[in-house]
Parts: structure tokens; C-alpha cells; sequence
């Protein structure tokens, strides 16, 4: 069994492809307490520090890395203040929008595992033209005993994730094994699509549906099978209730299509004054989705974003959970959605900001190779 520490952890996609990788999450840490309870729900035997990282000090991990010794650091730090990083690695490092990254780096310079891996938008190779990713590279290089880095953009759906889902994935191999980083070669042969991924499901409608259900016909290909992984009942699926008005809306819009479409008849209206239409247009909300092709980024707010390809409402918590590759035996905790003011994030909100399982686990392969293959 090789062990793993998974930092920003959220609801635990990226634990759960690594554990079908044959890893052990031995700590689990986040500061959303929704996430904490998700995450136990589904990993019951791992140890969950719910608190902020910066927060965490070496003597509460210690106790339990004595017996299970960690193997592998992963987890994505959140880098948006990398945007206006400094050459400097003091001043970059002191920037408090950088922290979390460096928070990160302060369990690497604890632990000095074999390995490391650490998930970010694509954007961030992009950020300050460039710069941000070399001195992430250079400060891992550099940390604990030293790493041998490198990174790739991987796509999610070229590992069996009936989505379109960009993301960079720097791994980095301890100095001393002698290794280099290697990436997973595509799992598929071709994509899953977004109807091959759901359309098994229990039908419902808006307003429709309950926590636990029945299914209501067998799996119709084999993605459908393995997602279902022996499960009985169908949890979090629910379909949000829609007014009429936005249902026939949903009515009017086309596959690709979206509200900024059908805007002149059913665009959003002004507040207090229903006669008038607002002149905001979000060109990425209401867009109906092609069955026959995987889904495009399925991001917290997928809620809105989104209509399912052939039913006229948005998509559940457990649609969503399948277009990531969560099994229907992982069960979210929380509330379905919630207003900007209530603490602790969404069963949506912890989907959408989850790493694919297909996706970690085919990359928890390569770290097992690259770690343990000899020459």
C-alpha cells in the first residue's frame, strides 16, 4: 500500500483515484466543513484535519505518519496570486496571495516524500506570460531533499471522464530514486458521451426526484456499469425546481445552444419591474448540452450553466457526478445548492471543484510505476 497526504482535498476526487490505484489516504485536509463531512462519509478510516492549512502545524500529522509513513504529497493550492508573482523569492513567497502555494511546499519540506502531485487550472501557465510556472518548477526543485519536476496539461475525457477538462499536473520524483516524472499515455479509445454517461438515471423532472431512488433500468454500456459499482440506490438525485417561465425558456434553447439565443423572448427580466429585460447577458448560462459528445468543464457553478440534452431542466447533483466519473456509491453531503451567505460549499460546488477519479487514477498509476518499476 502506498501512502498518500491529500491537501485541499475538497470532497476527495482526487483520494478516490488514487485509492483505485491501490494508494491510502492516510490524512485528508480542507478548511469547508461540507467537504470534511463528504469526505468521511466516503473515506471513513482516513483522518480528516478540517482547518486552515496555514493553521496546520507538523506535531497533528506526526502521530499519524509514524505507523504510515507518507509515500505521496498531492493536492491543488489554489495560485491565482501568483498573477503578479515576483522574481524574488522572498517577496513572492510574503505575498499573502501566494501563500497557499507555499503552504503546500511547507508539508513537501516536512514529509520529503517520494513523490508529489499538484492539480491546477490551465490558465496558470499562462499567468505573468509565463513566469508563475518556472518558479513554481524552481521552488519544487529545490524543496526538501529535491525533485526532479516537470508538468503537462491533461485532459480529463481522454481518461474515460465524459468531459472536456483541462488541467495542469505537475508531478515531481524525490532526487535520490533516480526517476523521472512520467505521465499517463490516453486510457480510451475514443470519448464518453454525455448521454452514454447519464441517461440510465431515474427520469425526473424539475422539482422532481429524492436523496435515495431506485434505479429504474439497467446500465446500457459498459461506463454506466462500472459507475454504478454495484450500488443499489441512486443518491443526490434531485432535480431543482424551475418556474415556468424558465422552463419555457429551457424549451426554447438548442443543443450548443444558450439564454443569450433566445434572449429577445425569454432573456432575463429586471427585478421588481418583469416587463422590462435586464441588460446583463451571461453568454455561459442555460447552455443546452449535446447528448451524443462529453461534456464541456463541469465548474461549481454547473448548476446554472448547464440543461440536460434532452429534459428541460438543469442537471442534478448526481448528473453532475457521473460527467466527473464519481461512482453512484459516493454519496455527497450538504446542502444541493445554497445562497452566497451560507458557509460550507454545495453538494454542486464540492463536484465541480473535484479532480475526475478516472483522471486521478490514471495518473496514480504512472507515480506508481514511476516510483516502484525497475530498470
Amino acid at each position: 500500500m502506498i501512502n498518500t497526504i491529500d491537501l485541499f482535498s475538497g470532497c476527495g476526487g482526487m483520494s478516490l483515484g488514487f485509492s483505485w490505484a491501490g494508494f491510502k489516504s492516510v490524512i485528508a485536509t480542507d478548511i469547508d466543513i461540507n467537504c470534511q463531512e463528504t469526505y468521511k462519509t466516503n473515506f471513513p478510516d482516513t483522518n480528516f484535519i478540517c482547518k486552515p492549512i496555514s493553521e496546520i502545524q507538523f506535531h497533528e500529522i506526526e502521530g499519524y505518519i509514524i505507523d504510515n509513513p507518507i509515500d505521496v504529497v498531492i493536492g491543488g493550492p489554489p495560485c491565482q496570486g501568483f498573477s503578479l508573482a515576483n522574481k524574488n523569492r522572498n517577496k513572492t513567497k510574503d505575498d499573502p496571495r501566494n501563500k497557499l502555494f507555499y503552504e503546500y511546499l511547507k508539508f513537501i519540506e516536512w514529509i520529503n516524500p517520494k513523490a508529489f502531485v499538484m492539480e491546477n487550472v490551465k490558465g496558470l501557465l499562462s499567468m505573468h506570460k509565463g513566469e508563475v510556472i518556472k518558479l513554481i518548477l524552481d521552488e519544487f526543485r529545490k524543496a526538501g531533499r529535491g525533485y526532479s519536476v516537470d508538468f503537462k496539461v491533461l485532459r480529463a475525457s481522454d481518461y474515460g471522464v465524459p468531459q472536456h477538462r483541462d488541467r495542469v499536473i505537475i508531478i515531481g520524483i524525490r532526487n535520490d530514486l533516480g526517476k523521472i516524472p512520467l505521465f499517463p499515455e490516453k486510457t480510451t479509445k475514443g470519448p464518453i458521451s454525455v448521454l452514454q454517461a447519464v441517461d440510465d438515471l431515474p427520469v425526473i423532472n424539475a422539482g422532481e426526484g429524492s436523496e435515495v431512488m431506485e434505479y429504474s433500468s439497467s446500465p446500457n454500456n459498459s461506463y454506466q456499469e462500472f459507475i454504478r459499482n454495484h450500488s443499489l440506490f441512486v443518491h443526490n438525485h434531485i432535480a431543482m425546481k424551475h418556474t415556468k417561465r424558465l422552463i419555457e425558456r429551457f424549451k426554447a434553447i438548442k443543443h450548443g445552444e444558450s439564454l443569450v439565443d433566445v434572449w429577445e423572448e425569454h432573456g432575463s427580466v429586471m427585478r421588481g419591474n418583469p416587463e422590462i429585460k435586464s441588460s446583463v447577458k451571461f453568454g455561459q448560462n442555460n447552455q443546452r448540452l449535446f447528448g451524443d459528445r462529453p461534456a464541456p468543464t463541469i465548474a461549481a457553478s454547473f448548476q446554472s450553466n448547464f440543461i440536460h440534452p434532452i429534459l428541460d431542466r438543469n442537471f442534478t447533483a448526481r448528473e453532475g457526478a457521473r460527467l466527473q466519473s464519481f461512482p453512484d456509491s459516493f454519496i455527497f453531503k450538504g446542502k444541493r445548492t445554497k445562497m452566497s451567505w451560507e458557509s460550507g460549499l454545495s453538494q454542486y460546488q464540492q463536484i465541480g471543484n473535484a479532480v475526475p477519479p478516472l483522471m486521478a487514477q490514471a495518473i496514480a498509476k504512472k507515480i506508481s510505476e514511476c516510483i516502484y518499476k525497475r530498470e
